[in-house]
């Protein structure tokens, strides 16, 4: 059962308008929760100006150094003239601190979702991500996590499997799927990829449509990969629409970079690590009171039921030959 307390509770409204405050702005005590989970993130009203975005770090889950570099990267593309919203300097600092929480403020930008199924902004976004994986190239991360096996999937697994959460019906099952898949995939990741800076997490939640344009709104989970990572959550459907979707992307992409189609031998792979990493991860987070209010139905028998059956999907998917470009 989830704990009573959690680090979040000290997290009161007065705590987010004094940490604003804190930089030398004046709120005016209107505050509205924002959809996060990781993370705590607010609007917060401004005496006389637009309301800003603040940001209030998982106690415990990056370092200084590693958010730091996030923000680092989140300049360098805004100086690339590149559609990202990065967080706001005071004094020249990004990352502040007040009563125990590491906190960053954005500026408000306003727009609707992304449309995926719209082949006009999946080109556009593809010509995002090929700018940014341009200049995501010209350097290294030093702090930030790799996109690895063994943290998005043995280390899931080993959590599962150590935790108290799954059903004693459904832990033979879950590990002998687990353990075979882990081992089918594992030979491409011994390959010797190209590495990038990556936005990490590239779905249709982290992007605005604003003034005809994609804008990335979050890079939390920037990190060093191949670049197909920031590319196949944006296909789905069937193989063909995904070889339709696929080809768009690439064709924006390519303005900027070139892409490797050896990459495409990694899609499936990477969904096995999310659909594992997903799973370890809303465990990791029963804790957080939030946590079960919105994934009611995680730690369910049904749920690992599904999850089961999902994974065994994906080992079917894996013997299946890789997406190839089509008509690009």
């Amino acid at each position: 059962m989830p704990q009573s307390h959690h680090p979040y509770d000290a997290l009161t409204p007065d705590v987010v308008i004094d940490s604003v405050e804190s930089v030398g702005l004046w709120s005016d005590a209107r505050i509205f929760p924002l959809n996060s989970y990781e993370n705590r993130v607010y609007q917060v009203g401004i005496e006389g100006a637009e309301p800003l975005i603040a940001k209030f770090y998982r106690p415990g889950r990056w370092t200084d150094a590693q958010i730091l570099e996030e923000h680092a990267f989140a300049h360098e593309l805004v100086a690339a003239e590149i559609p990202v919203v990065a967080p706001l300097a005071f004094d020249g600092q990004t990352l502040m601190e007040h009563q125990g929480f590491r906190f960053a403020l954005f500026p408000r930008r306003g727009g609707r979702q992304v449309e995926l199924d719209n082949f006009d902004h999946l080109e556009q976004v593809g010509t995002m991500l090929g700018r940014i994986h341009a200049v995501g190239a010209a350097r290294a991360f030093e702090h930030r996590p790799a996109l690895t096996l063994q943290h998005f999937a043995i280390d899931s697994r080993d959590f599962i499997l150590e935790g108290d959460f799954l059903p004693p019906e459904n832990r033979s099952a879950y590990e002998s799927v687990t353990a075979h898949i882990i081992e089918q995939i594992a030979p491409l990741f011994d390959q010797p990829w190209r590495q990038l800076r990556l936005h990490g997490d590239c779905h249709a939640g982290n992007f605005l449509w604003r003034d005809d344009t994609p804008w990335f709104v979050d890079l939390d989970d920037c990190l060093t990969g191949p670049a197909i990572q920031d590319i196949w959550m944006l296909i789905s459907g069937s193989r063909d629409e995904q070889t339709a979707y696929l080809d768009t992307v690439i064709e924006g992409y390519e303005t900027f970079t070139p892409f490797d189609p050896r990459e495409l031998q990694l899609v499936e792979p990477l969904r096995c690590l999310r659909q594992m990493h997903h799973a370890a991860w809303l465990a990791r987070r029963w804790q957080d009171p939030a946590f079960p209010m919105a994934f009611p139905w995680f730690n369910t028998p049904r749920f690992w039921a599904e999850h089961i059956l999902a994974l065994r999907e994906q080992q079917a998917a894996l013997r299946e030959p890789p997406l190839t470009l089509g008509a690009v």
